[in-house]
């Protein structure tokens, strides 16, 4: 059976004409409902926090990547899928980097993976990209470095900001990284990133100038209700649905309603 999947290079030959469509991904339902509308889908390490309750992403772990990698690519057909890489993972050695990533790439069979970082990660990309596997990179507002800000704000406020994160953007096209992620940053300098650089630009609180978008789907289907970025549009509010639906249920049970003849055998 011919691969199906969408490729980075379908993603380089789409940009021209229409904007590219990303999604968070953790579960199969998800899998099977987003590939349908989505050219990409990010196995993300925001998981952390929508799934499993933690308050940054920090205590994500490689065997959490690679089991819901290889949920949602087992379940999708479509869509091409990249994986993060957890904080912790790749930073201090580059030889450590590519086998986290060879790792996560065998035994899932996602087409990239996705690190954080500007140029201070560079040569690590480039080192991982030599030797067969594509790369997504992030820059501006990174979650995995909540420590040293302490919260999580948008960037590029000064010039010096705008400078540094220009000069991540030229490193990580240099190092080929196929796409990269800008967060939480100012829309004119999007534009001129996604401008001036060859590289794919995904754009979550970015503006509208972006190669495409990308959002966490609990935020979009108001799942997530902890914490709200100014960036999020929630185009449901399935938190409130989940909670009706089990009131209900309850209230069923408890009065003797459920189950009923209709649903007995």
């Amino acid at each position: 059976m011919l691969n199906q999947r969408i490729t980075i290079t379908d993603l380089y030959k789409k940009r021209n004409n229409s904007k590219i469509v990303m999604l968070t991904c953790y579960t199969a339902p998800m899998a099977k409902i987003l590939d349908n509308h989505v050219d990409m889908l990010l196995v993300g390490d925001s998981l952390g926090m929508t799934i499993y309750g933690h308050n940054n992403t920090l205590s994500v772990t490689k065997r959490m990547m690679i089991d819901h990698g290889k949920c949602v690519v087992a379940n999708s057909k479509k869509a091409l899928v990249v994986v993060d890489l957890p904080f912790g993972s790749y930073e201090t050695d580059k030889i450590k980097a590519f086998d986290t990533a060879a790792e996560i790439i065998s035994k899932t069979n996602a087409t990239a993976v996705k690190l954080e970082g500007g140029k201070e990660i560079s040569e690590t990309i480039s080192f991982i990209v030599s030797r067969g596997i594509p790369v997504m990179g992030h820059i501006g507002l990174m979650p995995q470095k909540i420590n040293l800000v302490g919260k999580f704000l948008s960037v590029g406020k000064n010039k010096n900001e705008e400078d540094k994160i220009l000069e991540d953007a030229k490193a990580l096209t240099d190092s080929g990284a196929f796409a990269y992620v800008l967060e939480a940053m100012k829309s004119t300098l999007s534009k001129k990133i996604t401008k001036d650089f060859s590289t794919i630009s995904l754009g979550i609180g970015a503006g509208l100038h972006c190669d495409g978008q990308i959002l966490v789907i609990d935020d979009l289907l108001g799942l997530y209700n902890d914490f709200t970025p100014k960036f999020v549009k929630k185009y449901a509010k399935l938190n409130s649905i989940v909670d009706k639906s089990v009131e209900k249920f309850s209230r069923d049970v408890r009065k003797l309603n459920f189950p009923s003849k209709k649903y007995s055998y």
